[in-house]
């Protein structure tokens, strides 16, 4: 059995567009997982310390049969391997992946919250979230739609730039 799983990708250091597009591809090589569609890029402002370069964001939808704490710490690896260091809160980094909703699975741990717990206040979150599932709920806080229209004020810009992964829009979620 294969649960549905969100994760965030972040990046503002280095080359932030080619670090997103190269951990698309790491994601398909995950373990018992398939990534299944990819949001499109965008640009943002950073959160936190703002002195620091604007970040590139996207969102991937997977299938995947790993337990989320395991998937958790598959994605810590896959930042390792891209160099990731976590200097301090809000620090620039070469990648972040965020589990954002595992399943409809709400968690509390002290590896693992479920859903993330700043997703529902994060546009860089919520847009490309949309863009793979429109009508998704999130659990404790309500439909995605709503809570994107709350941040409407954190600018965003849309990249015209394709994943380098398989089209989402003709793949089935």
């Amino acid at each position: 059995m294969t649960t549905r799983a969100y994760i965030a990708l972040g990046s503002n250091l280095g080359d932030p567009l080619a670090t997103v597009q190269a951990a698309f591809a790491a994601l398909r090589t995950l373990p018992e997982t398939t990534l299944v569609a990819a949001s499109s890029l965008y640009r943002s402002a950073p959160v936190g310390l703002k002195h620091q370069p604007d970040f590139i964001n996207a969102v991937a939808a997977v299938d995947t049969a790993l337990d989320a704490e395991v998937l958790l710490e598959e994605l810590f690896a896959i930042e390792a391997r891209f160099g990731r260091r976590r200097d301090f809160h809000h620090a620039p980094r070469t990648l972040d992946l965020d589990l954002l909703l595992y399943g409809d699975e709400t968690r509390r741990s002290a590896q693992l919250t479920l859903p993330h717990p700043r997703m529902h206040e994060r546009a860089f979150v919520l847009l490309p979230l949309l863009e793979l599932a429109p009508d998704i709920f999130i659990p404790g806080r309500g439909p995605a739609g709503e809570l994107m229209a709350a941040c409407r004020e954190q600018k965003l810009a849309k990249l015209a730039i394709i994943p380098s992964v398989p089209d989402h829009r003709t793949m089935r979620l």
